[in-house]
């Protein structure tokens, strides 16, 4: 995804391509930074709110002090990238080693030219070993920017010819993707991991929760197995970016297209003014 504008803490815009951060801020250093990613509907971050939210708890867990000051570094970026549908990106870091001074900034960029093509074909998916998340300390549910383990979990995927992951613990109960929430269908009912497992909350899954009622599902929160999964009717992701993306295949077990994707992304779209 092109970078398109960025807006910084004390500095406002800066071009593009310039630097802003110093080589020891501990971002750089140890991966110790939160980040929210959301999509721009109509010039309008989607649920800024909620994301807002969830990246001021991942800071509180990673002992980063919130600022705040977010919404005018967005809209400071969103103006000067001149896009109606985009991704924006909020980063918060710590700031140099020591300093004490955390460093928020924006970042808005195209989206992906590929994600209607890659919703109407549907994604296949492939079952990777997870980690355990239970334990507070493993900073379950927090989104930082320590994931080299799920863009490792991307490129596993794609070298083994699916087009992205799902996390499996050692005793088969289904987690999450390395950027995504997986819900499958059984019926007229809706399966989902539950936050409890560690995984992350994510925006879209809530909103997802909230809608599927209307659209004539009910919605069940757990742990699940593989096996359940492998023997339902329909399976879809979620994410602010990718919105709803049908699952055609997991570990080589082939899918259709389902109803619940096409309700859900409709819904999705219409709560979002799109």
């Amino acid at each position: 995804m092109s970078v398109l504008a960025v807006a910084v803490g004390g500095r406002g815009l800066v071009p593009a391509g310039e630097p802003v951060l110093p080589a020891d801020d501990e971002a750089l250093l140890r991966g110790r930074a939160v980040f929210e990613t959301l999509r721009v509907y109509g010039g309008r971050p989607f649920k800024l709110a909620e994301h807002l939210a969830r990246m001021r708890a991942s800071a509180e867990r990673l002992a980063v002090a919130f600022p705040g000051g977010f919404e005018g570094l967005a809209a400071e970026a969103l103006e000067a990238a001149g896009r109606r549908d985009a991704v924006l990106r909020l980063y918060l870091t710590p700031g140099r080693e020591g300093s004490g001074r955390p460093l928020p900034l924006a970042m808005v960029s195209a989206l992906p030219d590929d994600l209607e093509e890659r919703r109407s074909r549907g994604i296949s998916l492939i079952s990777l070993l997870g980690v355990r998340a239970e334990a507070p300390w493993l900073l379950g549910g927090v989104k930082s920017t320590s994931y080299a383990v799920n863009m490792a979990a991307e490129a596993e995927a794609r070298a083994r010819g699916a087009d992205d992951a799902l996390f499996v613990r050692d005793d088969d109960v289904v987690l999450e993707g390395p950027v995504t929430n997986v819900w499958w269908r059984r019926g007229a009912s809706l399966f989902t991991p539950a936050i409890e497992l560690g995984i992350l909350a994510g925006v879209t899954r809530a909103t997802l929760v909230d809608a599927a009622p209307a659209a004539g599902y009910e919605v069940v929160e757990g742990a699940f197995t593989l096996a359940e999964l492998l023997e339902s009717d329909e399976v879809f992701t979620s994410s602010s970016v990718r919105e709803v993306m049908p699952a055609v295949a997991v570990d080589g077990r082939a899918f259709g297209h389902g109803p619940a994707a096409a309700a859900l992304q409709a819904a999705l779209r219409a709560l979002a003014g799109a």
